[in-house]
């Protein structure tokens, strides 16, 4: 059973924890994580762009000159895409751009990323996370025990008002809750700390 450092709020270690096999100890299923990767953005495109057509735009009905005689180019309309106001070749319409991934794609992508940052040494675990009150400062002065310099996800177990809003101003931090926890996030994030409590969670749902 893999097992990590568990730290407390000034970065001191004061002990192990130990961490779920299924999740921490999985194989690294690189097109599963890619997959769910693309999904995930796909699915945040709004995919309502929209231009006229040649045959949409208003105007150009009638024939700018005449068929021959002219020594100019054969042409019909000035709405054709090579004239000024005229339609947009294959122009975009209005779709939907979400990428369906089966759930056991989606989980074994799961595994595979937290997997991946565990053996990379990434993931931090601390013992509980308390602040008196929703100050930057704070926060700031917590997460310079742990010398992180990339972005880095805070794991909370739920939502908690305070961290967050004493995480907000920090440029480099991102919260996120065990239930809004994805893929994508966990491979962007440089470094990744969770809450013991967080940690169940996580196990929990996902073991």
């Amino acid at each position: 059973m893999p097992k990590t450092a568990l730290y407390n709020m000034e970065g001191a270690a004061i002990g192990e924890v130990e961490l779920s096999e299924s999740i921490f100890a999985a194989s690294v299923n690189v097109p599963a994580m890619h997959l769910v990767v693309r999904s995930i953005l796909a699915n945040k495109r709004q995919g309502t762009q929209s231009a006229l057509t040649r045959g949409q735009v208003r105007g150009g009905g009638r024939k700018i000159y005449r068929q021959k005689g002219t020594g100019n180019a054969r042409h019909h309309g000035n709405r054709a895409p090579q004239f000024r106001h005229g339609g947009v070749v294959f122009a975009p319409k209005p779709r939907d751009y979400v990428i369906n991934v089966p759930r056991k794609v989606r989980r074994l992508a799961f595994k595979s990323a937290l997997t991946s940052k565990l053996m990379g040494g990434d993931i931090i675990v601390v013992d509980a996370i308390n602040l008196p009150e929703a100050k930057t400062k704070l926060m700031a002065k917590v997460l310079s025990n742990f010398e992180l310099k990339n972005l880095t996800l805070l794991v909370l177990p739920g939502r908690d008002e305070t961290l967050q809003r004493a995480a907000g101003n920090i440029e480099k931090l991102q919260t996120t809750s065990v239930g809004t926890l994805n893929v994508y996030d966990i491979l962007r994030a440089g470094k990744i700390i969770l809450t013991q409590d967080a940690l169940k969670g996580v196990e929990e749902v996902y073991a």
